[in-house]
């Protein structure tokens, strides 16, 4: 088996300690790469997604990019899709990455949406 970079045992981490604490609740998990964000929450009680939103959705293609503003609209959408899906608790995944900049944006405004974590 190859051995794990810093980043992804940073981020085995801590998933692990998210299932131990969250009690069943859906898991909002954050990606974001050079150019875009990515976030979904995920049931893990039954393997499934129930809403995601991306700085790539077809409805703001305009203004996508790794910005803040990006961020915090992907957040807000993500917090609808989520809220239309009768989930208002959920578990912040910071997936390895540090909470600061873009991915604290879509947290703060996630939160403002309406969800609670």
């Amino acid at each position: 088996m190859a051995k794990l970079s810093l980043f992804d045992r940073r981020r085995q981490r801590v998933r692990t300690s998210l299932r131990k604490v969250g009690g069943g609740k859906p898991r909002l998990s954050v990606h974001r790469s050079g150019r875009h964000i990515y976030a979904q929450v995920i049931n893990d009680l039954e393997g499934r997604t129930v809403a995601a939103a991306s700085s790539l959705d077809k409805d703001v293609a305009a203004k996508t990019g790794a910005t803040v503003e990006s961020a915090q609209d992907v957040g807000r959408r993500l917090a609808e899709r989520a809220k239309a899906a009768g989930i208002t608790k959920v578990i912040f995944d910071r997936g390895g990455f540090l909470f600061h900049g873009r991915v604290k944006a879509l947290a703060d405004a996630a939160r403002e949406g309406g969800l609670e974590f």
